[in-house]
């Protein structure tokens, strides 16, 4: 009987063995699913911001070689005043009003001129007057003469009485000579209250439209700053729509890239999908000390009602390639230029692919200095790039979009 018991004291370290065994075999899973979750995935997406590249028209055969931004300008703008001091009586224009050169924008008070010019009318009739008396004495004076030497011939008449005649005679020539200066006084001093009467009426000097209105009637108005700051200096200020053009400062270091008669594509900030044609006009020979710029004046190729002075807007200075195919020209691709990281010297962006960011070489095409580059190779229309996120950004790193 003792031959048949079952020694259990031999079973109990072979379970203890195989629970040991079991437990290093979860623990061992449980570390090598770990790794593969994290190698498969497990890292937290961080958050990023994207663009979206962007296709669009661009100037068959040609590339952008630079960016700006800058202003429309009118070459001719001014503001209207009188050229003399007056209170206004009359103001005949508004805001946005369209006025043709020699059009009466505004008067002043004139009855002081008015009475001047009646004044030196009267003065110029009485000088006439006076030339006319002094004419016909003189007329008198020489039948005067020319009877007493007859006289004298006849010898009725001394030498005495001729010189009498004669000096007579001489007097009343000078007398008209002093008096018909004195008429052509009096006519340049109706000429002169003429004037200044017209001065009074305030006309356009060119065609245009009026942006501001600067003075009402019943203000006082001065070629000058006078009064204490109770004198208007201008009634308003007229710009001539023709002369609209642009006006941007380019960076000194690419301004060998600009030429006249050079080819620009323009965008306006209020319009930011309307492609506009210009050209350069010139670049100013001089340079901004301070903020190492070179001005450069482009017009447009043609107006257009839409564009107003002191808009802002963008330019892009374009070049032909001689090496572009034909499938390619006229499209061009741009993305932020917050989008660009610089790798082991080249150009690289992070796309953004089913939560997941891709590095991606790609070949710059457009100026550097630009809010926007283009994209010579590398990138596809309407793919997301990123433009904010970190620093150690990595190919695979899964992201969220903010």
């Amino acid at each position: 009987m003792e031959a048949l018991r079952i020694d259990r004291s031999e079973r109990r370290p072979r379970g203890v063995r195989l629970w040991l065994w079991t437990g290093l075999a979860v623990i061992v899973l449980a570390i090598a699913g770990g790794a593969l979750w994290w190698g498969l995935g497990g890292k937290r997406p961080v958050p990023v911001q994207v663009a979206t590249v962007v296709e669009r028209s661009g100037n068959p055969g040609a590339s952008t070689v630079l960016n700006a931004s800058g202003y429309v300008t009118a070459r001719r703008r001014a503001t209207i005043s009188s050229k003399i001091t007056g209170k206004l009586t009359e103001v005949n224009i508004e805001e946005g009003d369209r006025v043709e050169a020699g059009e009466v924008l505004a008067r002043l008070d004139d009855s002081q001129y008015q009475a001047a010019l009646n004044l030196s009318r009267s003065q110029h009739a009485a000088a006439e007057r006076a030339t006319q008396e002094t004419h016909a004495r003189l007329d008198l004076a020489e039948i005067t003469l020319q009877r007493t030497e007859h006289l004298v011939r006849q010898e009725v008449s001394g030498e005495a009485d001729l010189d009498a005649a004669r000096a007579e005679a001489e007097a009343l020539r000078a007398r008209l000579a002093l008096d018909q200066q004195r008429v052509r006084v009096a006519e340049q001093e109706v000429t002169l209250r003429k004037t200044q009467l017209a001065d009074t009426v305030i006309a356009a000097p060119f065609s245009g439209v009026v942006v501001s209105k600067d003075a009402q009637e019943g203000e006082m108005i001065s070629p000058v700053s006078a009064g204490g700051g109770f004198t208007r200096t201008g009634v308003c200020t007229l710009v001539d729509m023709s002369s609209l053009e642009i006006e941007v400062d380019v960076n000194e270091a690419y301004i060998a890239r600009v030429h006249a008669d050079q080819t620009v594509e323009a965008v306006l900030d209020a319009y930011p999908g309307w492609k506009i044609p210009a050209r350069v006009i010139t670049a100013v020979p001089t340079a901004d000390r301070q903020k190492a710029t070179v001005l450069v004046r482009i017009g447009f190729e043609q107006l257009d009602p839409r564009i107003l002075p002191d808009m802002g807007i963008k330019v892009a200075f374009l070049e032909k390639e001689q090496d572009r195919s034909g499938g390619e020209a006229g499209r061009v691709l741009t993305v932020p230029r917050a989008a660009l990281r610089a790798e082991a010297g080249r150009d690289v962006v992070f796309v953004v692919t089913n939560d997941r960011v891709e590095r991606r070489a790609v070949t710059v095409g457009g100026a550097p200095d630009g809010e926007t580059v283009e994209i010579a190779a590398g990138l596809r229309p309407g793919e997301q790039v990123v433009v904010e996120g970190p620093a150690d950004l990595a190919d695979g790193d899964p992201v969220k979009l903010q």
